[in-house]
């Protein structure tokens, strides 16, 4: 009798993972839990929306204030309603804003960096800081954006940016790993061609080539985090039986299946300037005829980067660090790789509180 409700036991327990995968195959986005925090849009600029979360108990004047990078969707950034950077910071006492670049397509493929550099953002902030009251905010960009915004806040010296975050950012691109040698070998075959070199550099490329559409970025991420991908697969697998395993392998599927476009100005920019030439090792970088440097930065200035980042290595950020005019710079390890480090467990238990401390201390408390 025994051996009997065992069987019945396996029986219905590989039933259910059965059931478990099936609806993950073929219903996936039922499963998906991103962005269920609801908020307000205070500000549209062309495709790019101001995206405001209210602090249930408001602690403290400044707002925080995510920037996005280009390519991601902003299911990133409350991506589970139990572990959601968004809602972990407005629990914290901070009103959260969110820069939300909008669905871009090829029509935007003459945007670069100075497109948000000079003109989203500060725009963005401007209607954050009538929104808000507040005339001084916390700034955070992460990856691309983490580029962003220093060199906005470097460029414009804005008195509006209290504080500065950024995260996974390449400093110096050549000592990202695998990847960061091979740029390096890439430039140095480029110089030994100086005339095709500058040709590249100042844009001979056509931008049909160099604009990248959403689905070829969602490859390209999965191929740069080969381990990650296979990691979240294997675990699926092991626990079929498991609703919250299911549930975030959709939520985190989804996300990494719907990536946006990358502008062909943006690529010229990040690939070419930033990843190629590598001049944010030496503090300063040429967009156009425009020279920014970081040096001009002398807010207090919070930097991070990926234990297990394989994409933008710690190496690759941590030259920050000495590059700016703050008088107040924190460099910390954050559990993770490119995209753990804003989203998983680990990095939700130990980085957010840190960050929340972090930022806390160098707010004014209400």
């Amino acid at each position: 009798m025994k051996r009997m409700k065992e069987t019945e036991n396996k029986k219905q327990l590989l039933n259910s993972k059965l059931k478990n995968l099936s609806t993950r195959i073929f219903n996936g986005k039922s499963l998906v839990l991103s962005q269920s925090t609801p908020y307000e849009v205070i500000a549209r600029f062309d495709r790019t929306r101001v995206r405001y979360y209210a602090a249930p108990e408001k602690k403290y004047t400044e707002p925080l204030v995510f920037t996005a990078p280009l390519a991601i969707n902003m299911a990133i950034y409350d991506l589970y309603p139990y572990r959601s950077l968004i809602k972990y910071f407005q629990n914290a006492g901070f009103d959260v804003y969110l820069l939300d670049w909008g669905r871009l397509k090829y029509d935007s493929r003459d945007f670069n960096f100075l497109t948000f550099i000079d003109n989203y953002i500060p725009q963005c902030i401007e209607s954050i800081q009538k929104h808000s009251g507040s005339e001084k905010i916390s700034l955070h960009g992460w990856s691309m954006a983490g580029i962003f915004v220093l060199l906005y806040t470097a460029r414009h010296h804005p008195s509006a940016v209290k504080n500065l975050i950024v995260l996974g950012s390449p400093i110096d691109s050549y000592k990202s790993g695998g990847i960061g040698k091979l740029y390096r070998r890439i430039n140095y075959m480029l110089s030994k061609r100086p005339a095709f070199q500058q040709k590249v550099y100042k844009g001979i490329l056509p931008k049909r080539l160099l604009h990248t559409p959403g689905l070829l970025n969602a490859i390209g991420f999965k191929i740069l985090d080969p381990k990650g991908w296979y990691d979240g697969h294997k675990q699926l697998l092991q626990n079929l039986d498991d609703d919250q395993t299911i549930h975030e392998h959709a939520t985190l599927g989804n996300f990494l299946n719907h990536m946006v476009d990358y502008p062909a100005g943006i690529n010229q920019d990040m690939l070419f300037n930033v990843w190629l030439q590598n001049p944010l090792k030496n503090g300063s970088i040429q967009l156009k005829k425009q020279k920014i440097e970081l040096k001009h930065i002398d807010c207090p200035l919070l930097i991070g980067a990926g234990k297990n980042d394989q994409m933008v290595t710690a190496a690759a950020v941590e030259p920050l660090t000495a590059l700016t005019g703050s008088k107040d710079v924190t460099f910390t390890l954050i559990p993770g790789g490119h995209l753990g480090l804003m989203s998983s467990q680990k990095s939700s238990e130990e980085f957010w509180p840190a960050l929340a401390e972090w930022l806390g201390q160098r707010s004014t408390k209400i």
